[in-house]
């Protein structure tokens, strides 16, 4: 870690006017992604700072964006009024530090059992559906044109995506073949308008405090789509950490975010297409989980990819209620 330490000293010293950094360690938010927190050692006092990196600063995902348009995007979301971090460097070849960038620390709290059911958040959850709506609204003026390297996927090619997916597993699930079946005979016609969407919009990717939200992370699988996927996904049922009688995060019900959309700018709700992206997302979500099975038996054969893996039958259950409702 010394090593690290002393270029992030210099990254301090050179681009942000720092005398340079303490307390240097790694936390443990991050599935894909390294993530530390330190403090610049400024004149006015320490400023706590993160950095997100990629894993050894040079182990880049096939299927993210890339930490430099993550960098760029939220930047153009903080345009726009969607609450960020502050980008304070993105790394350069010169830093020796490989791919990532520096980023505003925000007090909060990540972990969705907590958000759900800690009496800390007891006020915030009285108005946290509706403050999603109104940030996807935002979120959603976000201009496409400035990241054209982005894919650009309708619904029926993200089903198709998943499918693929799923037939390459080789391991033949009739509840999944029930839901595709479903979701290709029900799919909402492609959007007049495609909008940048950022793909991964839940309770456990926002930064909640007692206030409310207050930062939106990891966009590490934004493209450009249809944004009902989006108020869909915070709906599925893995990222209400229990509390099942609040389909929105586990904190509040769908009319409430739906009005927060609407009332913000987004376009008016279709509620069928709302069910349509809500059963995508349970697919979706499903299909990952069987997929830690692979990675279980081969590069992988950790307790975390086992207990993602065993989480497949609970999104074959929710399916088969979301289809029969």
């Amino acid at each position: 870690m010394s090593e690290l330490e002393d270029k992030l000293g210099e990254v301090a010293r050179r681009h942000l006017g720092a005398r340079g950094i303490t307390g240097l360690k790694r936390l443990t938010a991050g599935a894909t992604q390294e993530v530390w927190r330190f403090e610049l050692d400024e004149a006015a006092g320490p400023t706590p700072i993160i950095l997100r990196r990629a894993p050894g600063g040079t182990r880049v995902s096939e299927t993210a964006i890339g930490l430099e348009t993550e960098a760029r995007l939220l930047e153009s979301a903080a345009r726009v009024g969607v609450p960020v971090p502050a980008v304070r460097h993105v790394l350069e070849p010169d830093d020796g530090l490989g791919h990532g960038f520096l980023m505003a620390f925000v007090e909060g709290e990540t972990l969705g059992g907590r958000i759900v059911k800690s009496e800390e958040f007891a006020q915030a959850r009285t108005v946290l559906a509706r403050q999603c709506g109104e940030v996807l609204a935002r979120l959603h003026t976000m201009d496409p044109a400035e990241f054209p390297n982005l894919k650009r996927q309708t619904p029926a090619e993200l089903v198709a995506q998943y499918k693929a997916i799923y037939q390459a597993s080789g391991w033949p699930r009739p509840v999944f073949d029930l839901a595709f079946r479903w979701l290709e005979a029900n799919s909402p016609p492609e959007p007049a308008e495609m909008r940048l969407v950022h793909g991964d919009f839940r309770n456990g990717n926002l930064m909640i405090g007692p206030d409310g939200v207050r930062a939106v992370l990891d966009w590490e699988i934004a493209h450009v789509g249809d944004p009902m996927e989006d108020l869909g996904w915070i709906c599925t049922n893995p990222w209400r950490f229990g509390a099942i009688d609040r389909p929105v995060g586990g904190f509040g019900q769908r009319e409430d975010l739906w009005a927060g959309y609407e009332a913000a700018g987004g376009a008016p709700v279709k509620r069928e297409h709302a069910h349509w992206w809500e059963v995508y997302g349970s697919m979706r979500w499903g299909v990952m989980c069987a997929g830690m099975t692979a990675a279980f038996r081969g590069a992988d054969p950790s307790v975390e990819r086992a207990v993602i893996a065993r989480r497949t039958s609970e999104n074959e259950i929710d399916l088969l209620r979301l289809l029969a409702s």
